[in-house]
Order: structure tokens, then sequence, then C-alpha cells
């Protein structure tokens, strides 16, 4: 664990205080320290314990499309009743789900859809040579694994989605090699003759510890002057100078701040802009099975059970499932539990469940399925949220990003991103 402790008794003033220490907020007050910035990263958590600590570890720049399609109106009674399935509504959340849904179902529209896609391709297809240039910017391009990963199905009648599926990759340019069934095994080995056939996509990769890469970040962004506190949030406000936090050990004052709380962050956007987001958590679940570390060389996807399975220094991560339950309900960890079963018969032998843990995190999620990256309020607030299952992926071009909002006037990226589209 990361000590933080020695950095919470000084609170002078900084150029930007960053709140939240997600794998987001610390790449971004890093990129902010190596361009000459004082920075301050305030947080309730010590650094990558929120959905950085548990995400699947895969570099998914494959992943341009939404969250969902029109499709989600046929699953919808199923999302109602069945408590282990893949996608779930909490009935008892579906109230204050409704509007965040409307607004997904109408960004299915052809041009919100389009523009969905556009935006999601341009950060994505950034995202690997950030990561590249920002791992070798802290001496730890070991972290990243650029293997590629698979998307495996099973079942004969399958292969007419796969088909779908690649079709529209190649539409979007995304660069992917169609396997059979043999060269599938002679590079996963361990995995079940039951595989058909698969998608390999070459321009993605793993992680080897989430967890880690946030904290080689924050070694590097404190070795450049980044102080970390670890207080909550409690309010702010916008003045001439900029801007002043309350924390529970008083006050930060900063020229600009930087909202990057992940699903937390609607509250003190609404506090310091006005602006009301329609952000939503999409609950993600994964099971890690320590004994397990040399089952694949890289991230596996089934396209018939809906869940990745990505190999790391502590195990074999399993991934997935969506649960829209809100911030405040207790986890089901029997969800997380489901995904060893939904593993049975896609290996040669059955993964083994010793010493498994159990973990749940929150994706901030926008029914439009892209992230707020954007400055406002004269340049005061900067906000980088909302990148639903992308935050991993997309952290290092977000931080690129901000600090071209920074150094500049605008950024000189398309801006698809901003908070103004709502």
């Amino acid at each position: 664990m990361l000590d933080t402790r020695a950095s919470n008794s000084s609170q002078d003033p900084v150029d930007i205080a960053v709140i939240g220490a997600g794998i987001i907020g610390v790449a971004c007050a890093l990129q902010l320290a190596r361009q000459g910035l004082r920075v301050a990263v305030i947080d309730q958590q010590a650094p990558g314990h929120g959905a950085s600590f548990g995400n699947a570890g895969h570099l998914a720049t494959e992943q341009v499309f939404p969250i969902a399609d029109l499709s989600i109106l046929k699953r919808l009674p199923a999302m109602l009743m069945d408590p282990m399935g893949p996608l779930r509504l909490d009935w008892k959340y579906m109230p204050r789900a409704m509007p965040w849904f409307m607004r997904l179902l109408l960004n299915l529209r052809s041009a919100p859809f389009q523009r969905t896609v556009a935006g999601l391709r341009t950060l994505n297809e950034g995202s690997l040579q950030a990561w590249k240039r920002l791992l070798a910017a802290i001496d730890r391009p070991d972290l990243l694994k650029e293997d590629g990963s698979l998307l495996v199905f099973e079942r004969p009648e399958s292969r007419t989605a796969l088909d779908a599926v690649h079709a529209r990759m190649r539409q979007q340019a995304v660069p992917v090699d169609v396997w059979d069934a043999r060269t599938v095994r002679a590079a996963a080995p361990q995995l079940s003759e039951r595989i058909q056939g698969a998608l390999f996509f070459p321009s993605t990769g793993h992680f080897l510890d989430p967890y880690r890469v946030v904290c080689e970040l924050v070694r590097a962004a404190k070795a450049s002057g980044v102080r970390f506190i670890e207080q909550k949030v409690q309010g702010g406000q916008l003045h001439q100078g900029g801007v002043c936090l309350m924390t529970g050990q008083g006050k930060v004052e900063a020229r600009q701040v930087l909202l990057a709380c992940g699903a937390h962050s609607a509250r003190l956007t609404e506090a310091l802009t006005g602006k009301s987001v329609p952000l939503d958590t999409e609950r993600g679940y994964h099971l890690m099975l320590p004994h397990e570390c040399d089952r694949l060389p890289f991230a596996v996807t089934s396209l018939e059970r809906k869940f990745i399975m990505t190999p790391m220094e502590g195990g074999l991560r399993l991934a997935g499932t969506v649960e829209f339950a809100g911030l405040d309900s207790p986890p089901n960890m029997e969800r997380a539990w489901q995904l060893h079963k939904l593993s049975k018969g896609l290996f040669r032998s059955d993964l083994t469940v010793e010493g498994a843990t159990a973990w749940m995190g929150f994706r901030p999620s926008l029914p439009d399925s892209l992230p707020i990256i954007d400055k406002v309020c004269d340049g005061r607030v900067m906000l980088a949220f909302g990148h639903q299952h992308l935050g991993l992926t997309q952290a290092a071009v977000t931080a690129e990003m901000i600090g071209e909002m920074v150094a500049s006037c605008a950024s000189k990226r398309p801006m698809a991103y901003r908070l103004d589209r709502f």
C-alpha cells in the first residue's frame, strides 16, 4: 500500500488540484507536474483503490462501439429477472435508472451513435502509443504486454455473429485477424477443443497488475513534486483567482481544479459548474484466481459467455458482468463467483478457485458512452471522467489531452467530449 500520510499535512496553494486518485487522476497529475505545474491530488481513499484496482487489465483499443445497442430493449425483462445475468438492472434501482436509460436509447439513433463511434475510435487509436510514452517516461515499459487479445466462439451457429463483429471492426479500421481453431490452440494450448475460432486484435494488450501501474505512476508523480492528500472533498467554490476546496483538514486553494473522481464526479461537477451531468455507474465484478498464472498468454473474451479472462502477475482475472444498482447498494458477490461457473468448458481442465478473491467496483458511465474531457468556467474547472469500461485504456491519452488543455486555450484533438453536449 502506498503511504500518503506524510503528504497530508501541507496544504499550500497549488496550480492544479486533482480530485481523484484513480488511474485517470494520477496519470493526469503526473502529466501536469511534468509540465512544470504545482499539483495536489485529493482522494478519501489511497491511490488506486477504486475502480482502478479491480479492472480487467485489458488495453481495449478494439472497443470502439457504445456499451449497448438496440437489442437492450429485448433484454430488459431478462435484466430485471436474472440476478446472475451478464447485464443486470436491479428492479429497485429502476426508477432512478430509467432517465439514464432513456438518454441511452436516444443516443442509439444514427447521428449520435456515429458521433460516439468516432469519438471512441479517436481516443482508442491514440491509447496504445500514449501508454507506451507514459510507461517509458517512468522507466516501466515492462508493466504492459503488447501481445494482442482474442474473442473466441464455441458454437458453430455463433460464426455468423462473429463474422458480423469482424465486419463492423473492419469498417472502423480496427486491426483484426480471423483465426481458425488450430491457430487458437497453437497460441493458447490450454483452451478447450470446443473453441471453433476467434478474432485476434493485434493492437491491444494487457497490464500485468493494474494496481501496480497506479503505484508506479504515484511514485513518479511524487518524484515530480505532486502532493497526495488523503481526504474527502466536502465542497468547493470558484472565485476570481481560481477555486477553493473544502476537506476534512481545511481548505485547499488552487488556480484550477481537475475533477477525475470517476463515478463520484457528478456532485462536484454540479456544485462547481452548475451543470447536472447524467452520470451513472456500471457495477463491475472480478474473480482473481491466484493459482492460474500460466493458463493464457493474453486476454481472452468469450463471445457467447460475455466475460474476459486476463493473465496477470497475481493469477488469472475473470471479469465482466454489468450491474445497474447505483453507488449505495451492497455488492452481490455471487456475481463475481458466477464468473468461475462461466469459465467451465473453456479450458481442457477446469480452473481452480483455491485462494480466489472477489471484488466489485464502479465504472462511471454516461448515456452516450463517451467520457467528458473538457475545460469550463474560464478554465478554472477541468473534467476527465465518464470513461465507462475504458478508463484504463484511455487514461494515458486523456492525460495528454488534459495537458494540452492546460498548455493552450483548447485541446488540439477533436472535441466530442465536451460537457455542454448534455
